[in-house]
């Protein structure tokens, strides 16, 4: 027996007492056998929409699939009526749906196996073994997987997700079943793929996630630039990495230690621009990629305008790939690396440093050099100068009462001129200093 959160057996308890059946269905029974945590708590029931309203006056629902929203002081819930439903015109949308009779004409619909469970409080309801395949790691599709995919082509994709979230293997023939149609994945929006590649990226197993779109072939219609990596060598006399390019991202991906999908987009999407630009030269065998990160930075723009991605992880992305060939060098200047932090901005320092860190593993090297620790070092010194007028220890406020002047382009200037002797070294930042310099400046 699952031991459910009080209000969910109190909210359960409001359909029993009028007389309707009323299941917790989905990944929620499925992340409760699995001893995860459950944010969506989806049900299903007898009842149909306009009897779920008479129960909840201010829920409402505005989909063709029934589903009524009940929003509480404290959760919302989301209730569906049983279903059934005809032939897909789209490969996404049912022509037609149908209230069922049975929460088993319910999970017949549903797409894979660990999903169509549904629990009332005391009995699982698993007619497609989803327990026993929860036990046995693997994710099967219910019923004929073929007819599952061409139903709803964005179950290709998901099948991949939640291998990549669980760490899963596929079974066999749902394994084949994706692999014959892949190509039905054309017929998903950018949108919605967007959302599940995204959310591979971010689970536990997102290289492995990646690896199984490749020998899926879905690859080829999410991310064919990537593909065509895997026949891009590297290896070669004076070169330190022993990968193909497409295996080097994947070994990226795997030892990233961002949790941020953006930052690990951006570490498997890093070396793109070398299938562009790969040369190898006849008489040494030496390969070169020159200028792979400023074609890959048009690249990466390209994927994300694809992807639909929203414009602050758009810039958060190409930013990450056009930088990350950033130079560690002991011998880099105060000044070029205050360059640097105003060019990737400080709040994507972590994320660069990662990916730099992810790119050397993946390249069969340390995971640091005691030149990326002493750069790291030198990023937090410099960050104590200021980068800005604004972080000045004076402002505006205090030229006008040392200067006597009325608020004017004027005081803007002169805090520039006092910004620049900072940024010089000249001056310190400390306000006794600038305020003795602002006293006798144009004396």
């Amino acid at each position: 027996m699952l031991t459910l959160p009080n209000h969910i057996t109190n909210f359960m308890d409001l359909f029993r007492n009028q007389g309707y059946q009323i299941y917790l269905v989905g990944g929620a029974v499925r992340n409760l056998l699995l001893k995860k945590t459950t944010d969506n708590w989806d049900f299903t029931t007898n009842a149909t929409p306009e009897q779920i309203l008479a129960l909840f006056p201010t829920a409402f629902y505005h989909n063709d699939y029934g589903t009524v929203t009940v929003v509480t002081e404290n959760n919302t819930y989301e209730i569906t009526p049983f279903r059934k439903e005809a032939e897909y015109f789209d490969f996404r949308h049912p022509n037609k749906i149908a209230w069922a009779n049975t929460i088993e004409e319910d999970l017949a619909r549903r797409d894979f196996t660990i999903n169509a469970l549904a629990y009332d409080g005391k009995t699982i309801i698993d007619p497609y073994n989803g327990q026993i395949h929860l036990k046995q790691k693997i994710i099967v599709a219910v019923g004929n997987p073929e007819k599952r995919f061409s139903e709803d082509a964005l179950r290709l994709i998901r099948a991949v997700r939640l291998a990549a979230q669980l760490g899963f293997l596929i079974e066999e023939k749902t394994r084949q079943a994706i692999k014959k149609n892949a190509h039905l994945i054309q017929s998903i929006s950018w949108e919605r793929i967007r959302d599940e590649l995204i959310k591979i990226l971010a689970s536990s197993h997102p290289s492995e996630g990646i690896i199984f779109l490749k020998n899926l072939q879905l690859l080829h219609y999410i991310l064919p630039e990537l593909e065509i990596c895997f026949s891009i060598p590297q290896k070669s006399p004076h070169r330190h990495h022993i990968y193909d390019v497409g295996t080097h991202l994947i070994m990226s991906l795997k030892h990233c230690p961002s949790t941020n999908p953006i930052t690990r987009l951006a570490t498997l999407l890093h070396d793109i621009g070398k299938a562009k630009v790969y040369h190898q030269d006849k008489k040494t065998g030496l390969i070169t990629f020159y200028n792979h990160e400023v074609v890959g930075e048009k690249m990466v723009r390209q994927i994300a305008t694809r992807l639909k991605l929203t414009n602050k992880d758009k810039e958060k992305l190409v930013l990450l790939v056009k930088h990350h060939q950033f130079s560690v060098s002991e011998i880099i200047t105060d000044k070029a690396i205050r360059r640097f932090i105003k060019e990737v901005g400080k709040d994507n320092l972590q994320d660069i440093l990662d990916l730099r860190k992810a790119d050397r593993i993946g390249s069969g090297a340390k995971p640091t050099s005691w030149r990326t620790e002493l750069f790291k070092k030198r990023l937090i010194a410099v960050q104590k100068e200021p980068f800005k007028v604004t972080d000045l220890k004076i402002n505006g406020y205090d030229v006008m009462q040392i200067k006597k002047l009325q608020p004017s382009p004027q005081v803007g200037k002169i805090l520039k001129t006092i910004f620049k002797e900072v940024e010089k070294g000249k001056l310190k930042n400390e306000r006794q200093q600038l305020l003795a310099y602002l006293y006798d400046l144009d004396k």
